[in-house]
């Protein structure tokens, strides 16, 4: 009888590999993505199966509509197999270790998407254990999917990325945070995150965020009030004010964030801007109705790109692998 060496399919410990952070990537690796986002809107079948014989896993701990189903579908698209769990289905619920679950999901998976709204080192915990590329599907600190998504429908409403003045009104939670990370890469832009004082971004993101941008001569600032906006806006962009998975400690937040609602009055000081959200959205909250299905929101663009930036952002880590 054959004696079959178990331990040979044990990983050593490595450092984690996937997408965890746009402020880790560079603008080659971002532009690509981005245009290969665009390419899949246009057609969807430009590909050759690369996550054929791939199995693929999907961890959302917490809600999820676009980015879920986005990342589902483009794995299917791509040819791979899914197996997917919910906030309760993983022995983690019962006590188990990340590092002991990274083990036995990279002995079992190709590929783990996730979306949790835990702290970024625990993604990072998953693939190390388990040898395994882990794509962030949105945790505490960013969205980097979301931002890769936002930055290909500029594109492809723009013709390009460089240059644009970008408006962002309401909280800087993890979308924020992926937003200015991306944009720090193009030259020649400049973000305006508008934000209620004491709900921005956090000081030491904003610090890379802008110091990054300072290289390629794009400006990124934090501002609490409507004096002094830039005269030229091409993008104004807001998310719902109460992030998936979060609460906010003060009772009275929503009167701190009424002066942030996105309303035509807004808008119109720029006519030539156009609107985005990143969805779901609360009308009369942050965003009028007339404003989110007016004739200059790109929103449903947007969130249809979010199936073409997954299956840009799972077929790089296909190859890449």
């Amino acid at each position: 009888m054959q004696i079959v060496d178990l331990q040979r399919g044990v990983p050593p410990l490595v450092r984690e590999r996937g997408l965890f952070s746009l402020a880790e990537v560079d603008r080659g690796q971002l532009d690509s993505l981005i245009r290969r986002s665009v390419e899949f809107a246009t057609d969807p079948r430009q590909h050759e199966f690369p996550l054929r014989d791939s199995v693929v896993g999907l961890l959302f701990t917490k809600t999820s509509t676009r980015t879920r189903t986005a990342f589902s579908a483009a794995a299917l698209r791509l040819g791979a197999q899914l197996v997917s769990y919910g906030p309760n289905d993983l022995q983690l619920a019962t006590g188990e270790s990340l590092e002991d679950t990274g083990r036995i999901l990279g002995a079992m998976l190709d590929l783990l998407v996730a979306r949790t709204a835990g702290p970024l080192d625990e993604l990072r915990c998953l693939s190390r254990f388990g040898d395994l590329p882990v794509i962030n599907a949105m945790a505490q600190q960013e969205h980097p999917s979301q931002a890769v998504s936002d930055l290909a429908t500029m594109l492809a409403h723009f013709g390009v990325v460089d240059g644009l003045k970008v408006l962002y009104v309401g909280e800087g939670n993890n979308t924020a945070v992926a937003l200015a990370h991306g944009l720090a890469l193009y030259s020649g832009c400049e973000l305006t995150l508008l934000t209620p004082a004491s709900y921005g971004l956090p000081k030491d993101v904003l610090d890379v965020a802008a110091g990054r941008a300072r290289d390629n001569k794009t400006v990124i600032r934090q501002v609490h009030s409507h004096e002094g906006l830039p005269s030229e806006i091409h993008v104004v962009y807001t998310t719902q004010w109460q992030t998936t998975g979060t609460t906010k400690a003060d009772a009275a937040w929503r009167e701190k964030f009424r002066p942030f609602h996105v309303d035509e009055k807004l808008l119109g000081r720029w006519p030539g801007a156009v609107f985005m959200h990143d969805l779901p959205a609360r009308r009369g909250e942050e965003v009028s109705t007339d404003v989110l299905e007016g004739d200059r929101s790109l929103t449903w663009a947007q969130a249809a790109m979010k199936l073409s930036s997954a299956m840009a952002i799972l077929e790089r880590s296909a190859y890449s692998r």
